[in-house]
């Protein structure tokens, strides 16, 4: 077994050599391990999942309506008990849910990227036996995943990434999900993953690692195609007609070129609010939308459109910036242009 120390000098070059030759590779199929009965057969799964939050919640209903037994854990004891109201099975204890489930385990963590999904495998893995398989169905990192996966891997656990997309509506309807890691894991989990999925929305996109990073990318140009859809109406607004923003979302949603969920949801959201009055125009960024543009700069590859909708994000949390002051400080020193002083603004 190759044991791989993963740093950050040494990411690409071992992504490069291993991963993506797809030398990374787990030793015993699990069909070997009876999760199918026969070569193609797939049996309903039970599964264990970490993680009961506006996602994870929503995920363990459309899997359990979906016929598959779901043991959900949470620290919290409410929403333990929110989940056991709708008939499924549901602890506190860590040790409990992986107590109740025989090995080969599959375990699904939607907890938040980054410190979380350590904070929770390092208690997770020493409950594990070899063969479990750890499913991270979160926005994590991919540089996270493949470092995690390097662990698991030298302990004889299974790791996929699952890059899951759709919100709260696709996690209990079905959802979006671009699948990295082993063709052999993901042959045993596919069944599973197409009933909680659209029709065609779920893909096995490449080996570890790659499912986060489409869903990285993904990010991204969703961060572009809101703020579009944003300085749009805003011109419409500044615009000298009398606009029904709803009514024209409404027409967009049906044959344009830009229809789409993207615009039904703004259609709903000013048939609820028709100038939006209730809401700041303070847009916090989740992390995808600044690992796209780093990744882009990485790669020398130029993405203006989603770089600039970054940092519109970052100026919309801003009341006054030093910059602007220090440019209209230029201004007034060199043409003695006037400033507007914080009494009058």
């Amino acid at each position: 077994m190759q044991l791989v120390i993963l740093t950050k000098d040494s990411m690409d070059s071992w992504l490069q050599s291993t991963v993506l030759k797809g030398d990374f590779r787990y030793d015993q199929p699990m069909q070997q391990r009876g999760w199918y009965k026969g070569d193609k057969e797939a049996i309903d799964m039970r599964m264990g999942l970490i993680g009961l939050g506006k996602m994870g919640f929503q995920l363990a209903l459309n899997l359990h309506e979906k016929g598959h037994e779901v043991i959900g854990y949470n620290r919290s004891t409410d929403k333990v008990e929110a989940l056991q109201q709708k008939g499924l099975e549901g602890t506190i204890s860590m040790e409990d849910m992986v107590k109740r489930l025989e090995s080969p385990r599959c375990i699904w963590l939607m907890v938040s990227a980054g410190v979380p999904v350590d904070q929770v495998l390092k208690e997770l893995l020493p409950l594990l036996e070899e063969g479990d398989l750890v499913i991270d169905g979160g926005n994590s990192h991919y540089r996270d995943t493949l470092r995690r996966a390097g662990e698991l891997k030298a302990k004889g656990l299974r790791f996929m990434d699952v890059g899951t997309s759709g919100g709260l509506e696709g996690a209990r309807h079905g959802a979006c999900m671009m699948v990295g890691g082993n063709p052999g894991d993901f042959q045993q989990v596919e069944a599973m993953l197409r009933d909680i999925c659209v029709p065609g929305g779920l893909a096995h996109v490449g080996v570890t690692g790659a499912g986060h990073y489409v869903k990285m990318i993904h990010n991204g140009i969703e961060y572009g195609m809101m703020q579009a859809i944003g300085e749009g109406f805003e011109i419409l607004k500044e615009s000298p007609f009398e606009v029904d923003y709803a009514q024209v979302a409404e027409v967009w949603r049906h044959g344009s070129v830009i229809r789409g969920w993207l615009m039904d949801l703004t259609q709903k959201a000013f048939a609820e609010d028709p100038e939006l009055a209730s809401i700041k125009g303070v847009v916090h960024a989740s992390g995808e939308g600044l690992w796209s543009v780093q990744e882009a700069l990485d790669l020398s590859v130029p993405v203006p459109v989603i770089a600039a909708s970054l940092f519109t994000r970052y100026r919309s949390q801003q009341e006054d910036t030093f910059s602007g002051k220090v440019v209209a400080g230029l201004r007034n020193q060199f043409g003695g242009h006037a400033t507007v002083k914080k009494e009058e603004a």
